[in-house]
C-alpha cells in the first residue's frame, strides 16, 4: 500500500502594482503613458519611464543652526534688508549676485561643457579665504580638483573636498563640518538612496535639489549647485528646479574666445539685469573692469561693414563691435546667419531696409556677427546692425569714431532707447566723437563735452547722413 505524501501548502504573495509615470527629460512634464513627442515642450523621444517614490517615505529631520527660532514672526517685526551677505572681493561676481553671497541662499549655475563652471566654483576658495567652503565633487576625483586648484594657486585649509554622490551623506557632512558655503558639482550626479530611479533623472534631480534646499534654509549654508544644459541651452532636468532655487546664473561665451559672461536670469536678492564679464586665463576667471575697451581692442577702423553700438546690460553700458558681410548669393535661397544676435530680428531689419530704404538685399547672402562672443538682446542694437549691413552693401566704411544706437520700427522710424545719457557718457569716455542716436529723448544740454550727438528721425535719415 502506497502511503500518500503530504502535499505542502503553497502561499501566493500578491505584490502591489508599482505605479509608473513617464517624465520628459527636457522639461519635466509628466505623462501617464509613453508618447513619442512631449506635449509640453515638443521634444521627440524624451519621455523616460520612472517609478514613483514610496508613500511610506519619511523625510529626514534636518538640524537647524543654533539660535534659529522656528516660531512665526509678525511681518511688522521683520527688518527689511536684514539678509547677511558674504563679500567675495570679485566685483563682477558680487554685481551679478546683488552685492555678495546671501547666507542660506541657493544658487544654480549652468553653462555649456567646458565653459568654466567648475573653475569659477573652485575660485571661490581663493575669494573666500577666511570662510570654510565644502566642495562636493560628483564628477571628478579629489586629485583632479587639486590639480585645478594648484594651477589656480589655491592653497587654503578652509577648502574641504568631499567625493560623494548620496545626498544623505552630503547633508550629514554639512551638519558635522558646518561650512559657510557649499558647492555641489553637479546636481545630475547626486541621488537619493530611497528612490529607485537613476541619477540624473527628473525624479532624482528634483528630490535631491529639494533636500539640499531644505538643508540650506535650515542651517544657513549658502549653496551653489552646478547644473548641466541641454542641446537647446536650457538647464537639464525639470523646469521646477529653477523655481525652487533663489538665483539662476548662466555662464555664457564662446569656447574659442577668452571672454565669459555671467548672466543672472533670476535673483531674489538682486537685479536680474546685471552681468559679469570675465576673461579666461591659466589661473582662472579674471574679472574685466573695462569690457568696452576690451571688446573694441581688435577693431579695424577702415573695414566696411563694421559699426559700434552701446548696449546696456543692467546698469552697465558696454560698447561692442558689430560686423556685417553682404555678398551676392549663388543659391536660390540666400543665407541669413547671425552670431550673437537674434536671427528673426535680423530678418525683420533686412525687410525694413529693403522696403523703406530701397536696398535690394533679397539676392544677397548676409552674415552678422557680434565680436568677442557677446550676445546682444536689446532692441537698441537695431540701428547699428542696419548701418553695418548698409556699409557692407555699399562697400563704404562708417566713421571710425562714431557710435550708433537706436531701435528701428517696421515703418522705418527710429525709436528712443532707455538711459541714453549713460550710454553717451560711456561713449565719450572711450574717445568717440560722434553719436548717432534717436532724436526723441535727446537732451543736448546733458551731452558730454566733445561728443557730437546727431538726432535721427528714421532709418532713411541715417543712411542719407552716413553715405
Amino acid at each position: 500500500m502506497c502511503q500518500e505524501a503530504d502535499t505542502p501548502l503553497t502561499y501566493i504573495r500578491f505584490m502591489a502594482k508599482t505605479k509608473t509615470i513617464f517624465f520628459c527629460q527636457d522639461c519635466g512634464n509628466e505623462s501617464p503613458k509613453w508618447l513619442g513627442q512631449c506635449p509640453a515642450c515638443g521634444a521627440w523621444n524624451s519621455l523616460v519611464e520612472e517609478r514613483t517614490a514610496s508613500s511610506s517615505h519619511k523625510p529626514g529631520i534636518i538640524r537647524g543652526r543654533k539660535g534659529l527660532s522656528p516660531k512665526p514672526v509678525r511681518l511688522s517685526e521683520v527688518k527689511s534688508g536684514s539678509e547677511s551677505r558674504i563679500g567675495t572681493g570679485n566685483a563682477e561676481l558680487d554685481r551679478v549676485l546683488g552685492g555678495g553671497i546671501v547666507e542660506g541662499s541657493v544658487v544654480l549655475i549652468a553653462g555649456d561643457p567646458g565653459i568654466g563652471k567648475s573653475t569659477l566654483m573652485t575660485e571661490l576658495a581663493t575669494l573666500l579665504k577666511s570662510v570654510k567652503l565644502l566642495y562636493v565633487t560628483g564628477e571628478e576625483s579629489p586629485s583632479q580638483v587639486k590639480m585645478r586648484a594648484e594651477r589656480m594657486g589655491i592653497a587654503s585649509d578652509n577648502f574641504l573636498l568631499l567625493a560623494e554622490t548620496e545626498v544623505e551623506s552630503i547633508i550629514r557632512c554639512v551638519q558635522d563640518e558646518e561650512p559657510s558655503v557649499l558647492v555641489v558639482d553637479s546636481i545630475q550626479t547626486i541621488f537619493r538612496s530611497d528612490l529607485t530611479s537613476a541619477p540624473g533623472s527628473v525624479t532624482q534631480v528634483r528630490e535631491s535639489a529639494s533636500a539640499l534646499i531644505q538643508m540650506a534654509k535650515a542651517s544657513g549654508t549658502a549653496t551653489f549647485i552646478v547644473g548641466h544644459v541641454t542641446k537647446s541651452g536650457t538647464i537639464a532636468g525639470p523646469r521646477v528646479l529653477e523655481h525652487m532655487v533663489d538665483t539662476v546664473l548662466y555662464l555664457e561665451g564662446d569656447r574659442h574666445h577668452v571672454f565669459r559672461i555671467l548672466r543672472a536670469v533670476k535673483n531674489r536678492f538682486g537685479s536680474t539685469n546685471e552681468i559679469g564679464v570675465f576673461e579666461m586665463e591659466a589661473r582662472g576667471l579674471t574679472p574685466v573692469e573695462n569690457p568696452s575697451e576690451l571688446f573694441l581692442s581688435d577693431r579695424n577702423l577702415l573695414s566696411p561693414g563694421s559699426a559700434v553700438v552701446c548696449s546696456l546690460e543692467g546698469s552697465r553700458p558696454m560698447l561692442a563691435e558689430i560686423q556685417a558681410l553682404v555678398t551676392p548669393t549663388s543659391y536660390s535661397n540666400p543665407q541669413r546667419t547671425a552670431s550673437g544676435f537674434d536671427g528673426r530680428r535680423l530678418q525683420m531689419l533686412l525687410a525694413v531696409l529693403e522696403k523703406r530704404v530701397g536696398m535690394p538685399l533679397s539676392t544677397c547672402d548676409i552674415f552678422v556677427n557680434v565680436t568677442g562672443g557677446l550676445r546682444l538682446t536689446e532692441p537698441a542694437a537695431d540701428l547699428a546692425i542696419a548701418a553695418a549691413v548698409a556699409s557692407s552693401w555699399r562697400d563704404i566704411p562708417l566713421p571710425s569714431q562714431a557710435m550708433i544706437t537706436g531701435e528701428v520700427g517696421l515703418g522705418g522710424e527710429v525709436r528712443a532707447v532707455s538711459q541714453l545719457e549713460a550710454r553717451l557718457v560711456e561713449t565719450s569716455r572711450l574717445g568717440f566723437t560722434q553719436a548717432y542716436v534717436p532724436g526723441k529723448g535727446l537732451d543736448r544740454k546733458s551731452t558730454p563735452k566733445g561728443l557730437e550727438c546727431v538726432g535721427l528721425k528714421s532709418l532713411e535719415h541715417m543712411i542719407s547722413l552716413l553715405f
